[in-house]
């Protein structure tokens, strides 16, 4: 028998899950953490895995049947499953090591009744979550909800300049901020290196999010930010200019279509 859930109710579990997580990153901040290696100069913290497990629970306890996979635990449940839930527990591990409060608690869903995914982002230090239940996209705060509204009047841009590189030397992100068109277009740059920034892009306050990779779509990072942007109304493609997939190239989060353009406009040059 296969149990059928309507998106609001999903929206609440993501919304829950990602409350706990970042409870546990607020609360674990400032302390000594032990690291755990991952290579390549990676690293996950006690705070990260503390956080993965509160998020796990909530999600387990109300939807035991579902798939589960964690950036700390790997894949967890059935693996048939039709419903997978993404999580990224604490997503700017260097900045919260370092002692910066710019980090993102990444949940989101995959399958079930939603078309795009249901999805929450907390921000565990401004004491906000931005969900979707797919369709809508929100803010709460102090448990009242506000809808996104993407501005590209912002014109901040957000550019991840992490590693791997996976498409250069035809695209390098740092190339774009070095770009005399860049700024002739009135963007400013940032770099947050959390993907907080993404959900940043659908509550107006970037005009842009631009990386380098793969399919980020179905990525624990990516896919809670891309999923509120898209239910936001913003314009969500690859460095390339096509639709997220398999073959996909990197994102571009864009607060609209004219912000979307100027920005291809640099990369294709």
């Amino acid at each position: 028998m296969i149990t059928t859930f309507s998106r609001s109710d999903d929206a609440r579990v993501a919304v829950s899950a990602a409350r706990a997580g970042a409870e546990v990153v607020r609360g674990l901040y400032g302390g000594r953490l032990d690291r755990i290696d991952k290579g390549d100069g990676d690293f996950a913290t006690a705070a990260d895995v503390a956080a993965e497990r509160a998020i796990l629970d909530v999600i387990r306890a109300a939807r035991p049947e579902d798939a589960l996979l964690g950036e700390e635990g790997g894949e967890q449940g059935a693996a048939g499953a039709g419903r997978r839930w993404l999580v990224d527990p604490l997503c700017g591990t260097l900045n919260y090591a370092a002692g910066t409060q710019v980090v993102a608690v990444n949940v989101a869903l995959r399958g079930g009744a939603a078309r795009e995914e249901v999805a929450a982002v907390a921000d565990p230090f401004g004491d906000e979550v931005l969900w979707t239940d797919g369709e809508t996209a929100w803010a709460r705060r102090d448990g009242a909800d506000t809808p996104l509204v993407p501005s590209g009047a912002v014109r901040l841009v957000d550019v991840n300049l992490d590693p791997p590189f996976p498409h250069a030397p035809a695209f390098r992100a740092v190339d774009l901020l070095a770009h005399t068109g860049f700024a002739a277009a009135g963007f400013r740059p940032r770099v947050v290196s959390s993907t907080l920034a993404v959900a940043w892009v659908a509550a107006g306050r970037r005009a842009a999010y631009v990386t380098d990779g793969g399919d980020l779509s179905g990525s624990v990072h990516f896919a809670a930010g891309i999923a509120l942007c898209r239910a936001a109304g913003c314009v969500v493609t690859g460095i390339d200019g096509r639709p997220l997939g398999p073959e996909g190239r990197g994102l571009v989060a864009a607060a609209d279509a004219a912000t979307h353009e100027e920005l291809m406009a640099l990369i294709r040059r």
